[in-house]
């Protein structure tokens, strides 16, 4: 068996989806995705003029050595383009090989652990009223577990975060649409002295069976992060994320000393490298690197192996910048990974995405359920395709109150 062709289409329902397709000579397909949020066509040109005319004439069962090959045999390595376009072509090669044995992904990893894998939704609010409204809207949905954002007082509407209406993913997609980047205001006295109250209070309201899962984007100082994380263990977060740049792995060694709120980071990691010896050194308790920036299945399943020897689970990036394509890939790794922690998941079941993307996965009550169907369980309607045009969009910037740029 060959690959033959490969092409890569930029566009989607309100996304600039990047998704990869692979022919082979017995007219078995597989897909991929390379979505780099709000830098769309840099993996997809990466692809096509460096990696696609690599590809033509190899064996696509053999993914293992393509792999290294793309990774090992370049110069310059690692990087979210590269490893995004990687990672695209790991997964089309895992839907390949799924689709010749005539087997789901998971069975191909060793089999299901659990039947369905906890989603959590992302609950926002522009005070604590609507945060709180937002909330009951999904435990109402059947959701265990949510993530809680909301804006403070004082700063500017969001407070710093991009908030969505219940139920809503378009607004949150909308929020990095258009000719430059939004500036979004913050104040990280004003958040640590409002966030662990707000907190507080969901607990008084909703109680403590509900996973509460809340994220900081990376925009506390290490001594902060530590004081913040001290002072919310009393209301036992699920986790606490990105507390502080992802740069300085040093931080959460001070966080570490001074607290037992679990950490989940690695949404902007891109190889095991970046995470090894976070995980090794147990300084976080779940790993977030998602299965197209981490550079595809073969790459994902090895920070799985290597997370699950020191105690620390899964709860990869899901955010609308990954396609169905990507989520089916991460679902099925959800289904077999024995230290599987939880998914995040924003809305994408819309009519028009269902359309580009077919594929009988399901969620139902707060877990996905992954299909039967062979390889990734997954198509991709190319005529559909043609109904979309790529547009720029940018993730905002945060500033200070006095105008210094601050960390996203």
């Amino acid at each position: 068996m060959k690959i033959t062709s490969a092409e890569v289409f930029v566009g989607g329902p309100g996304k600039n989806y990047v998704t990869l397709k692979i022919m082979t000579d017995q007219g078995i397909y597989g897909i991929g995705d390379a979505t780099l949020n709000t830098r769309e066509t840099l993996p997809a040109h990466y692809l096509t003029e460096y990696l696609i005319p690599c590809l033509i004439g190899m064996d696509p069962r053999k993914s293992e050595d393509i792999w290294q090959f793309f990774y090992r045999g370049a110069y310059f390595r690692r990087g979210p383009i590269a490893m995004a376009a990687i990672g695209a072509i790991d997964m089309a090669l895992w839907d390949i090989k799924g689709k010749i044995a005539g087997l789901p992904l998971y069975q191909l990893f060793g089999g299901k652990s659990r039947e369905g894998a906890m989603v959590y939704a992302h609950a926002s609010g522009n005070d604590l009223e609507d945060l709180m409204d937002s909330i009951a809207y999904y435990r109402e949905e059947g959701y265990q577990a949510v993530r809680v954002q909301c804006g403070i007082p004082g700063m500017p509407k969001g407070g710093g975060y991009a908030v969505a209406d219940k139920g809503d993913s378009k607004n949150y997609i909308t929020n990095f649409l258009g000719n430059g980047p939004k500036i979004e205001i913050w104040n990280s006295d004003k958040y640590m002295r409002y966030m662990p109250d707000a907190l507080g209070e969901i607990r008084d309201r909703f109680g403590f069976d509900m996973c509460l899962l809340h994220d900081v984007h990376h925009r506390l100082l290490p001594r902060e992060a530590a004081q913040f994380a001290k002072e919310v263990e009393q209301h036992r977060l699920y986790w606490l994320e990105d507390p502080t740049p992802a740069e300085d792995q040093s931080a959460l060694e001070i966080i570490r000393q001074h607290s037992t709120t679990p950490i989940a980071i690695g949404e902007v990691f891109n190889s095991i490298y970046d995470c090894n010896k976070l995980i090794q050194s147990n300084l976080i308790d779940f790993i977030r690197v998602s299965a197209t920036y981490g550079g595809g299945i073969t790459s994902l399943k090895r920070i799985v192996d290597l997370a699950a020897l020191h105690n620390v689970q899964t709860g990869f990036h899901g955010a609308p910048s990954h396609s169905p394509i990507s989520m089916a890939a991460q679902g099925h790794l959800n289904a077999w990974a024995p230290n599987f922690g939880v998914q995040e998941y924003l809305v994408l079941g819309t009519p028009e995405c269902d359309a580009l993307f077919p594929s009988e996965h399901k969620m139902e009550k707060g877990f996905f359920y992954v299909s039967d169907a062979p390889g990734l369980g997954v198509d991709f309607d190319e005529n559909e395709a043609t109904r979309y045009e790529f547009e720029r969009g940018y993730h905002p910037v945060t500033r200070l109150e006095d105008g210094t740029v601050w960390n996203y």
